[in-house]
């Protein structure tokens, strides 16, 4: 596979003569895709999985239905459901191409690049260092949400990212001190993010089943051996210098090592610019097989629930791609549309693969597994809590300092995240169930909105709303869709008996039945 690898990156290059210049490298920038290419890829896409799923005779699921569609695309495009009114216009839409047209809305949206900045801040700072260092994490969310409202190239972002600072691109800068800027632990960190790969293994001995060697792990940590970090006073922001010295040998041995890119031989010779701006021009250039397919396979997680190699930081040749060839011709297309990670989402949103139903009656596991259906996946902590707030029409609490408008400052949604993460690995890898539907059931967020004087229920109290609309507004507003027929005329009864025993009883008798929707497994999961 690294030679397919190898031929897909093969335009990766940045462009002498291009037209914008940052960092150690020059860059095109990125040209929308033609429609046309569009439509053929995601077609193409769809040929190959219908392929691979006739093969094994598993039937293709139907096309999900307006309203799974709606809250799937909110939630993997924005981080949470839609709002009422965003659910019962795209419902009530009849328009043809309103699947296409909402995509795009979603992409260019803030709420796009602020839950793309969430994802990878998640990927790229370790689990629980928001608590030690909110105001730096914060740093690290916006310089990724300006990444991504401005649409740069990945390649360049990644570059731009390896060759930080500090001072005016804290964000990323922080990235190394948490690491505890040890070339070792640096070296692990980006392979894995960047190149999909665990060289770690080969840290203290050969890797057992993939073809990194010792010296191969060394050789890629060299680049992070002459960075420092000089003595600060308090409240300046994290810096960083490269100096012309430092080196790393062996474990148990006085032998050097110099810098190596990861699947080549030779070690670097070219002194031009420190380790790090070497690192970064190559992690941008043709020679670098990896960058582009870790991106497509983290893209493909994201929205389809696993990689196409899974786990997906893990791309060596000890373990390949479930369906090689759509990995390849991926790989090309994110290459030849400019490293864009936002086309490449576009394109695949639009598949009917994505658009399939998660409702599976025979053997759900296999039809999951070769992409004729979608997955039911449990919303992450920060998923969850966001679209609890904006189902309950409520606004998070923030103590954000002065030119940071940022989720991590609202402490109600850190302490929730906190509570998710205690249950499980991280916060985008826990256990649904019991323990999720604890917490809603006794969480604050919950408890003082079903009993609030403001927020959704307080709005259903307007004179123009009649009981089934109220019911509608409901179900909109936690599951994006609307009541089917039972469910009508059960809660229906519901309200109705307890207006009957108390005219004032309307609302509490509203309340259970918000309850009893946002302790549902069909709210707490992506479907």
């Amino acid at each position: 596979h690294a030679a397919a690898a190898q031929d897909a990156a093969s335009t990766a290059a940045p462009m002498p003569d291009a037209a914008e210049s940052s960092g150690p490298v020059t860059w095109e920038l990125i040209q929308d895709a033609p429609e046309a290419a569009r439509q053929a890829m995601s077609r193409r896409v769809d040929e190959l999985l219908e392929r691979r799923a006739a093969d094994a005779n598993v039937e293709l699921a139907a096309i999900a239905d307006d309203a799974e569609f709606l809250r799937r695309v909110f939630l993997d495009l924005t981080g949470a459901v839609p709002r009422v009114s965003q659910a019962r216009e795209f419902l009530d839409d009849s328009s043809p191409d309103k699947r296409q047209r909402l995509i795009e809305h979603l992409l260019a949206s803030p709420g796009h690049a602020t839950h793309m900045a969430n994802t990878w801040r998640n990927i790229m700072l370790p689990e629980g260092f928001a608590a030690e260092q909110i105001t730096n994490v914060a740093g690290v969310q916006n310089w990724l949400r300006m990444q991504f409202v401005e649409n740069l190239r990945y390649d360049r972002m990644v570059s731009d990212f390896l060759v930080a600072t500090g001072g005016g691109d804290t964000g990323p800068a922080l990235f190394y001190t948490a690491q505890e800027l040890k070339p070792e632990k640096l070296a692990s960190a980006t392979a894995r993010i960047f190149l999909g790969l665990q060289i770690e293994c080969a840290q203290c001995h050969d890797h057992p089943f993939d073809r990194w060697k010792q010296a191969d792990f060394w050789g890629y940590a060299a680049f992070f051996a002459q960075l420092r970090q000089p003595e600060m006073m308090n409240g300046q922001a994290v810096q960083l210098v490269d100096l012309e010295r430092g080196d790393v040998t062996l474990p148990d041995t006085e032998t050097v090592v110099p810098p190596r890119y990861p699947g080549t031989i030779d070690a670097v010779t070219d002194q031009r610019g420190s380790r790090r701006v070497q690192l970064a021009i190559w992690m941008a250039s043709r020679d670098n097989p990896y960058l582009p397919r870790a991106a497509v396979n983290r893209v493909w997680a994201h929205l389809f629930g696993r990689g196409l190699v899974q786990p997906v930081d893990d791309l060596g040749e000890h373990n390949p791609p479930s369906h090689p060839q759509l990995f390849d011709e991926l790989t090309h297309y994110f290459v030849d549309t400019g490293f864009d990670l936002r086309e490449l989402m576009r394109m695949l949103t639009n598949t009917q693969a994505y658009q399939r139903t998660s409702a599976v009656a025979d053997d759900p596991a296999t039809a999951v597994e070769l992409y004729a259906a979608m997955p039911v996946r449990p919303l992450t902590a920060e998923q969850l809590y966001d679209s609890l707030m904006r189902a309950l029409l409520r606004q998070g609490a923030s103590n954000a300092p002065a030119g940071f408008d940022n989720p991590l400052f609202d402490p109600r949604r850190q302490a929730f995240v906190a509570r998710m993460q205690s249950r499980s690995r991280s916060a985008l890898d826990y256990e649904a169930g019991v323990p999720q539907a604890l917490m809603l059931m006794n969480g604050v967020e919950v408890a003082e909105s079903v009993n609030s004087s403001n927020g959704l229920l307080a709005a259903l109290e307007a004179p123009w709303f009649n009981d089934p609309q109220r019911m509608d507004t409901l179900f909109l507003a936690t599951l994006s869709r609307r009541p089917n027929s039972d469910e009508q005329a059960m809660f229906l009864e519901h309200i109705q008996t307890a207006e009957a025993n108390n005219a004032t009883e309307r609302t509490a008798a509203l309340g259970d039945v918000l309850w009893a929707l946002l302790n549902s497994a069909e709210f707490a999961m992506n479907h």
